[in-house]
């Protein structure tokens, strides 16, 4: 056993990432796929007025406001394509 296996066995804290939280996340959004449960999810998150539309969309804003680059995944960089820093 090495050094930076045993840490990882004895301490909750492990580095770049806590892969057994990251592991029950992926399953959890797996299994409420699997549920059929999406559409009707979609369907409540949506603005119940035009207000509340307005509200969501200046929170919208507001978060990206925040964020330093736009994620290319968003822009439409698929696999395979080359993204680059402006």
């Amino acid at each position: 056993m090495t050094k930076d296996s045993k840490v990882r066995e004895d301490s909750e804290v492990q580095g770049e990432g806590n892969y057994e939280a990251a592991k029950e996340y992926d399953d959890a959004q797996r299994k409420f796929v699997q549920s059929g449960k999406v559409d009707a999810a979609a369907q409540a998150a949506k603005p119940k007025s035009p207000e509340e539309a307005e509200e969501m969309k200046r929170a919208e804003e507001i978060g990206r406001s925040h964020a330093k680059e736009e994620d290319p995944a968003v822009k439409g960089a698929g696999a395979g394509e080359k993204t680059t820093k402006p």
